[in-house]
């Protein structure tokens, strides 16, 4: 995987750019301008990022993902990531046939759901997951490999299935290694 270097990184307008980012040059970026990227996150190929989104430090987002903002925003806090082919969006048409749908239709002709995600501390969202308008994953979320969630999670818990539902608790344990990471860098 080739990454942009910080000259190429510096050319676009990003609202906020950190240190030691790394985003691939087969990643598309639209609407820079709205997006913050924090110290040391990563962003592989393939992904697709685009509209109101801010990414804490520490995230790693990797290949095939689709982060679509739009207008309300997405929050993917510190230490978090999505595994390869998650898609996660603000917006959705109205699937009732009440409506017509699709980008191509005039804003008078559909509905649309429009509403803003966090994505919390130390949240895992497993390969081929879907996260839906609204959702607020609580801090230590673990979701499963193709899970679709389309509800708010409780903090440190484990969620699998379509539609996620909680299986058991999450350990903590890894709050302590963020400590010493957090040290390292301070001293380093």
């Amino acid at each position: 995987m080739t990454f942009l270097n910080e000259e190429q990184l510096s050319k676009i307008p990003f609202k906020f750019l950190g240190r030691n980012v790394k985003i691939s040059e087969k990643a598309a970026i639209y609407n820079p301008e709205l997006i913050e990227i924090h110290n040391n996150s990563r962003i592989d190929d393939f992904c697709v990022i685009s509209g109101k989104v801010t990414i804490g430090k520490h995230v790693h987002i990797a290949v095939f993902c689709n982060v679509a903002g739009g207008s309300e925003g997405i929050i993917l806090n510190d230490f978090s990531g999505l595994a390869y082919g998650c898609h996660v969006f603000t917006q959705s048409d109205d699937y009732s046939g009440q409506t017509l749908t699709n980008p191509t239709i005039p804003t008078k002709y559909k509905s649309e759901t429009k509403k803003s995600i966090n994505i919390g501390r130390h949240c895992i969202i497993g390969t081929g997951s879907l996260i839906f308008p609204g959702v607020n994953l609580a801090e230590g979320t673990a979701i499963g490999a193709a899970s679709v969630v389309r509800k708010s999670t409780e903090e440190w818990s484990i969620y699998l299935g379509n539609p996620a539902k909680k299986i058991k608790p999450r350990s903590r344990e890894l709050l302590e290694l963020e400590l010493q990471l957090i040290q390292e860098e301070d001293n380093g």
